[in-house]
């Protein structure tokens, strides 16, 4: 690589002094949570905190995280969320595209619920190699999947 330029595509824009980045990442991780942690602590049977599909109903019974509920993000309302009054609400979508997750996240803490995001919803679980339960037939790749899902199907997974 050529060492003929000084400019620097990192640098361009000068960093954050550290202590803004740290209140940034602090902030952040107070918001976020990874399929790592929490497939880590559903192994670990750590109470306090329940797992929430935002997802339409047809699509979490083809499959979801093992142990999460459904709750799609356009149907919460203070009746929706008696349930999870006094614990930690972590919500998944589709993807880092998707932003059900992030709705229902807004509309979970403006009615008092402490939440956190799943960064890369059930498409990061999936990669990562967790498990899934659902109906969802076991020959079918989670790719098909998605490409039948987001060719407009709607309901539950069919063939053909």
């Amino acid at each position: 690589m050529s060492k003929s330029s000084s400019f620097s595509f990192i640098a361009e824009v000068p960093p954050a002094p550290a202590e803004v980045a740290h209140r940034h990442f602090a902030a952040k991780l107070a918001l976020e949570t990874d399929p790592s942690d929490v497939h880590t602590d559903l192994s670990r049977e750590k109470p306090g905190f329940v797992v929430i599909d935002t997802r339409s109903a047809a699509a979490f019974a083809d499959l979801h995280v093992p142990g999460a509920v459904s709750l799609p993000a356009r149907s919460i309302d203070e009746t929706a969320i008696e349930p999870l009054r006094g614990r930690l609400a972590v919500v998944y979508c589709w993807a880092s595209s998707c932003n059900a997750a992030t709705k229902a996240a807004a509309k979970l803490s403006s009615l008092g619920i402490q939440v956190k995001e799943m960064i890369g919803g059930i498409d990061a679980w999936v990669r990562e190699g967790y498990p899934v339960e659902g109906q969802l037939p076991k020959d079918v790749s989670f790719d098909d999947y998605l490409r039948w899902h987001h060719a407009g199907h709607a309901g539950q997974f069919r063939r053909g």
